[in-house]
């Protein structure tokens, strides 16, 4: 009825043909992680160039601030040690 050599050749090329799609596909996927992947790295380090840019610049600021104003930020600073201190101690 059925000649089983011919369907079993047949089974064997969709196998193939099959597996060749598949791997094209993952290969494809594959690409496409990668590509979106390096993408989102770009923007995060250009996210954290930017951070580093503004953090310079406020760690300037700072700086000025503290030598205009010394005695200020020297109450300062203890007044936080002391709450802190005092925190600490309470737990």
């Amino acid at each position: 009825m059925f000649d089983q050599g011919a369907l079993r050749d047949e089974l064997q090329s969709l196998k193939v043909d099959l597996a060749s799609m598949l791997s094209s596909a993952g290969e494809d996927m594959l690409n496409s992680s990668k590509a979106r992947a390096d993408a989102l790295a770009d923007q995060i380090k250009a996210a954290l160039a930017d951070l580093g840019d503004v953090l310079a610049e406020e760690n300037g600021q700072i700086g000025r601030l503290v030598a205009d104003r010394p005695v200020a930020s020297l109450a300062s600073a203890f007044a936080l040690g002391v709450v802190v201190g005092l925190a600490l101690r309470r737990h």
